[in-house]
């Protein structure tokens, strides 16, 4: 609906007029399954005689009154409720029947299907917290909110501020009345409700304030909480944070609540963040994942300043929060806990992701335009994130550290409750570095694209080098030419590991860049540009390097540097320079050495992406076959009870292409095959059976079974996985009538099941398909949530064909379609680059 997308000239005009003051927000959630009573009083000035609009999505309205004058409540409409005569001081009060959802937005509730008890909690940003409450629904118009909430009398209400002691009524029901929020944005507001266990700690701020702290979750997955760590890395993060920043933790309390059914990793309400289930584990877990909670932990504890303390005037400026949480966090990890890898891990997950990103047609600034509510939807990406997050680490080195933390320092004691543009930080961060960054700002934060940085090597007879420069090219649609500031890296082989021998780190701009300092020394067995990672560019490898690091991948000391030939090898498979083949080649030759979890992670997703998508159509069974009985041979010969065995055993689960691959993974889940310290543990036999149901090697039936065992919330989205992946026709119609057709499905299942209804190993039966995926967009677009259609317009793609009809499909789609909504454009637009770098792959591929 149009009034559901406020446009940035919309909110420029409104804010012009309106400034909002408090909320008194009363909510009942004891009328029912479906909706909740809302009640919102809200206080604000104006423009005198001027006229404007609050925001509410709801079932009914039943009262609207302005300044004591009753309006009928036909004046809500297209989620809007119209307001004219305005005085100079404002009283609106909404009585509204508002709706439940099961799509992870607004108020969410959710049943636990292992003891029938209902947990509720709030997501609201983008623009979900007018599901709740009449609002004005934009960042730049702060308020203190007072929630006041009725709930059954033995449920936990959690909000921004304090809970009280509830009063307790008849009937078992009881009300908590909170006490207002400082000034803030409606998109950090929460509340949270439900009979979730909990456990408290506190800590002593910067400022002597006593902090307290919480940690929650549901009764059923209480036990598998590991709350002390939580509370320990909390701990560390504040210490942190409040030292570097320089400003104290800025809200009176800080709860940390694991929800369920949550679309995210986290959300940063203001002193009550919410987590995903995902990281309470009932099984094990890589440490891959372990770190990233991690790292979750600290990125939502940054945005209490950086977001919630000083927040962006408009959604164009959501990467000064996310970019500066991603950096943040990333360098709290690495100084100030156990995870001192945590910039190998942003290599190999954050920055691989930026990349791709970065490559795709959707590119777009690190400051995007943001013309409306829709197009902040899509920029939840990885330009906002982790370019953004890239591209503040070559800043940092740009001005140096501390320096970067002063100016940052400045800006939240300059504009603390406010809201704030770039130029407001590039203005303290020039104050305290002496860098002028207007130049900067223009080149890295205002414009698309990735460099791409080559080595150029010349050397006399016995090895000396006599000229060493770096070349720097851009893509032709993006031909901005950046400053870098980055590590040449000199690797020789020695005692039978590769190992830096010398490094250099200089200031890179132009086209090309000369190196004198590195003329007289001998060329090294490997030259790696940008060693350390301080910049964001590819970067390739000259001839002598290329054979090094795939002779002897494996040994490199250095798990960073390791990392960048990783990234480097992958890059030159996606941009078509070198074949999938020997790609498959490298990874299974190296990756059985590596060390770094995360590193592991991504480099198998790469590697079966290769093998499913990017050789050539002729090779993909022989290539499928490779894989996955290279992944078992890795599996047999890792550790016992290592991180890489176990994922090793998942991806040859995910990967398997055979019968024989089959039968093995059935008897490692009955337990007729074991490996040594190996447990199949809940979510590992899940895993094991959802490839056994792609193989085609058990039914319906056995899944229900499955299912019976292990009723839980993720049981349930393992078998929405596993039904969706049987690789029959009516299995594929059924998992596509339970999304398309059908629209009652939470979100986490939509999810699970478009995983499965895609799985590689099912892919003939897509065909039929891809037809009625284009007559679906539209459609699906028009009725269902934002973040319900983008699961189903992304997850249903049937990209696994990779073939030249659905990429001509695609192309025709859009060509019909000029005139479809933006964001569903481009989501469209996304999926057709990835058919087409796939069948650029795949033709140099078949050159061998």
């Amino acid at each position: 609906m149009p009034g559901e997308n406020l446009t940035r000239v919309e909110a420029h005009e409104r804010r012009a007029i309106v400034d909002t003051q408090s909320y008194d927000i009363a909510l009942d959630l004891t009328v029912g399954a479906e909706v909740f009573r809302s009640r919102t009083v809200i206080r604000f000035a104006a423009t005198e005689g001027a006229a404007t609009f609050v925001d509410l999505i709801a079932r009914d309205v039943r009262e609207i009154t302005l300044n004591g004058r009753a309006i009928d409540p036909a004046a809500f409409s297209d989620s809007r409720i119209a307001l004219d005569g305005l005085a100079a001081q404002n009283e609106l009060i909404v009585d509204a029947d508002c709706l439940y959802t099961n799509t992870g937005e607004g108020l969410h509730r959710f049943v636990d299907p292992v003891d029938g008890e209902v947990y509720l909690y709030s997501q609201f940003e983008v623009p979900d917290s007018r599901r709740v409450f009449a609002v004005f629904e934009q960042p730049d118009l702060k308020a203190e909110f007072r929630f006041t909430v009725t709930a059954p009398a033995e449920w936990k209400v959690v909000s921004n501020s304090a809970t009280p002691e509830p009063v307790v009524g008849d009937g078992g029901i009881a009300t908590w009345a909170f006490e207002p929020t400082p000034r803030i944005s409606s998109y950090i507001t929460a509340l949270v409700a439900g009979p979730y266990e909990q456990v408290f700690s506190e800590l002593t701020s910067a400022d002597g304030r006593i902090i307290p702290l919480g940690v929650y979750a549901r009764k059923s997955l209480w036990q598998h909480l590991d709350a002390d760590y939580v509370f320990e890395k909390t701990r560390q993060g504040f210490a942190y944070f409040e030292g570097k920043f320089g400003v104290p933790y800025p809200f009176a309390k800080y709860d940390q609540l694991f929800v369920p059914e949550f679309n995210a990793g986290a959300m940063e309400n203001a002193g009550a963040v919410t987590f995903t289930e995902t990281y309470v584990f009932r099984s094990k877990v890589t440490d891959a994942v372990k770190e990233r909670r991690v790292v979750t932990i600290l990125h939502e504890l940054a945005h209490m300043w950086f977001g919630d303390l000083v927040t962006m005037k408009w959604w164009n400026d959501l990467w000064l929060n996310e970019s500066f949480a991603e950096w943040a966090s990333t360098i709290a990890t690495a100084e100030a806990t156990e995870w001192t890898e945590a910039w190998t891990t942003f290599n190999a997950m954050e920055k691989t992701w930026a990349y791709r990103q970065d490559q795709l047609p959707s590119t777009h600034p690190v400051v995007a335009t943001i013309d409306d509510l829709e197009d902040v939807q899509v920029n939840f990406d990885g330009i906002t994130y982790a370019k953004g997050g890239s591209v503040l680490k070559q800043l940092a080195a740009w001005v140096g550290v501390e320096a970067f933390f002063a100016g940052v320092s400045a800006y939240f004691r300059k504009h603390a409750w406010g809201n704030t543009e770039l130029s407001d930080l590039l203005t303290e961060l020039e104050a305290t570095s002496g860098r002028e960054l207007a130049t900067w700002s223009k080149k890295w934060l205002e414009t698309a694209g990735v460099n791409t940085l080559e080595p150029e090597i010349a050397t006399d007879a016995d090895g000396t080098i006599t000229r060493f420069a770096i070349v720097q090219t851009a893509p032709a649609d993006y031909p901005t030419i950046r400053p870098h500031r980055l590590g040449v890296g000199f690797y020789s082989l020695q005692d039978g590991a590769l190992v830096r021998t010398h490094h250099v780190e200089l200031d890179v701009d132009g086209d090309l860049t000369e190196v004198p300092e590195l003329k007289g020394r001998r060329q090294p067995d490997l030259v790696l540009l940008n060693d350390d990672d301080l910049a964001y560019a590819k970067i390739r490898l000259d001839e002598r390097s290329l054979r090094t690091a795939v002779e002897h991948l494996a040994k490199i000391s250095d798990p960073l540097a390791r990392s960048l030939v990783w990234g480097a090898a992958w890059d030159q498979t996606r941009d078509a320079e070198a074949s999938a083949t020997d790609y498959i080649d490298l990874v299974l030759r190296n990756i059985g050495t590596e060390t770094e979890s995360t590193t592991v992670r991504t480099t198998l997703a790469q590697l079966q992406l290769a093998a499913n998508s990017y050789v050539a159509p002729e090779s993909r069974a022989s290539a499928r076959t490779r894989v996955a009985e290279g992944l078992w041979t890795l599996a047999e010969q890792a550790e016992a009870g290592s991180d890489s065995q176990l994922q090793f055993v998942t991806a040859f689960a995910s990967a398997a292409a055979s019968p024989q691959h089959a039968a093995t993974v059935r008897a490692l889940r009955t337990g007729e095959a074991t490996l040594p310290g190996l447990e199949i543990d809940a979510d590992l036999s899940w895993a094991l059976l959802v490839s056994l149901a792609a193989s085609g090697a058990v039914d319906a039936p056995e899944i229900d079974a499955a299912l019976a065992g292990d009723n839980t919330a993720k049981g349930g989205e393992f078998a929405a996985q596993a039904r969706a992946a049987l690789p029959t026709a009516e299995a594929k119609r059924a998992a596509w009538a339970s999304l398309v057709e059908r629209d009652d499905l939470p979100n986490t299942v939509v999810r699970s099941a478009a995983v499965g209804f895609t799985h590689p190993a099912g892919v003939d039966l897509l065909e039929p398909f891809v037809a009625e995926y284009f007559r679906m967009l539209l459609p699906i677009w028009e009725s269902r949530s934002y973040q319900i259609a983008q699961y189903l317009i992304v997850g249903l793609y049937p990209a696994t064909l990779a073939n030249v009809a659905l990429r001509d499909a695609t192309r025709a789609w859009l060509v019909e379609h000029a005139d479809a909504p933006a964001a569903l454009r481009r989501l469209v637009a996304e999926n057709l680059a990835g058919t087409e770098r796939a069948l650029s792959v795949q033709e140099r591929d078949a050159q061998g």
